[in-house]
């Protein structure tokens, strides 16, 4: 399993759209756990106020990150391997969960 950053650029209008993604991409998960598991992501504000994210998963390879941008309806285009990790702090408590 290798490491994976993912860059989805603007692909939501609002924080209940994302949220219904997360929850499938959470199903999705379970049926592909023995080939991905989603790590963490962070929601981020696009220039045109729009939501983007960067997700961190782990995955067997490329096609099953991609499978499952797909199966979610979430592009997969933007990623790359992640060659090394240094944590400096943990992440800061969340201002919203989403």
């Amino acid at each position: 399993m290798e490491l994976y950053i993912i860059r989805r650029h603007g692909i939501w209008s609002s924080e209940d759209d994302l949220a219904v993604t997360n929850k499938k991409s959470l199903e999705v998960g379970e049926d592909m756990k023995d080939r991905l598991r989603w790590i963490r992501s962070y929601a981020v504000t696009e220039e045109d106020g729009r939501i983007g994210t960067v997700c961190i998963y782990e995955a067997s390879d490329l096609a099953a990150i991609r499978e499952h941008g797909q199966r979610i309806g979430a592009p997969s285009e933007d990623v790359r391997v992640v060659r090394g990790t240094a944590v400096k702090r943990a992440d800061p408590e969340p201002v919203t969960a989403v």
